[in-house]
């Protein structure tokens, strides 16, 4: 039952990372603070579709 997910930063936008995730056990998205190399700071990742 793994999906697999894409994260996009919340400030430009960008979709760099992706993972997998069980989606019965985890229905919430997820948010992680990652490296954007477009803003070349960390900034939180939310997942998206």
């Amino acid at each position: 039952m793994q999906e697999v997910i894409t994260f996009e930063c919340t400030q430009c936008k960008e979709r760099g990372y992706s993972s997998t995730k069980n989606k019965k056990l985890n229905p919430d998205k997820l948010e992680l603070s990652k490296f954007c190399k477009k803003c070349k700071k960390h900034t939180l990742h939310k997942e998206i579709k």
